[in-house]
Parts: structure tokens; C-alpha cells; sequence
């Protein structure tokens, strides 16, 4: 099963579409609550740093009798540095999106602990690509 979700940069009221339907699919699919719980977690907090940095963003997801891949891609500033953006409690939020509640630096953290298989590849200026994996 396949299934692909747009992402608006600085919209929050939509910020967690995409996690929810995902939930709501892997629920009638019997999926374990602990595993739908993780791969929610994981799928929110990327729709949030989509829609905190980047410019647009998509959502492309498969469904496999094993596992479900996410990859998110986004265009926006990128990150310079993963290595520093994996680190608890570092952020390049704006003041604005932090006053929001957004942008303590758990994003990108919360995303490994919620996924057995992570990759990310960014280019400044150009935007980020965030590949999950997570196995029923």
C-alpha cells in the first residue's frame, strides 16, 4: 500500500495530517498499538520540521506486510550540520515557531528513538530527505 501526503511550510494548523491518517490506516490493519505509537511519534515530528524550516514538503509512504517506509523531502535551507541537529535540545527554530510551542530541539532525536532504520541526507539551500523505517 502506498500512500503520499503535501506539506506546507509555516502552516501548523495542518502539521500532523499526515501522521494521523497513517495511524488510522495501520489501526484497521491490525498493526501493534506499540508500533502504530512509534511510527506516529516519528511521522509527526518530521511533518513539524518540514512545516517549522522548509519552504514545502511531501510525504511518501509504503506499507509492506513487514514494515512501513517514510520518506519525507522537503525543500528548504537545509541542515548544515547533522551531527548537531541529531543532539537533544539543539534547534535553528525561529523565536516565532518556538513561541508557538515548536523548535526544542527534540525533532530530529524523537525521530531516531521512534525507528529501527533512519537516514537523512540534506544539501544546503536545497532541502532535506528523511528515510524511516519501521518493522511490524
Amino acid at each position: 500500500m502506498k500512500l503520499e501526503f503535501n506539506i506546507e511550510g509555516g502552516d501548523f494548523s495542518r502539521a500532523g495530517f499526515a501522521s494521523s491518517a497513517v495511524k488510522k490506516v495501520l489501526k484497521q490493519l491490525g498493526v501493534d498499538a506499540r508500533c502504530i505509537k512509534s511510527i506516529v511519534i516519528a511521522l509527526y515530528e518530521a511533518e513539524v520540521n518540514v512545516v517549522a524550516h522548509a519552504h514545502e514538503g511531501s510525504v511518501q509512504i509504503t506499507i509492506d506486510s513487514d514494515k512501513i517506509t517514510t520518506e519525507i523531502m522537503d525543500k528548504g535551507p537545509g541542515i548544515p550540520d547533522i551531527q548537531l541537529a541529531m543532539q537533544e535540545g539543539y534547534s535553528t527554530a525561529s523565536k516565532k515557531v518556538r513561541e508557538m510551542g515548536f523548535g526544542a530541539g527534540m525533532g530530529l532525536p524523537n525521530i531516531k528513538k521512534n525507528t529501527d532504520d533512519l537516514q537523512i541526507d540534506s544539501t544546503v539551500d536545497e532541502g532535506t530527505t528523511v528515510k524511516m523505517v519501521n518493522y511490524f
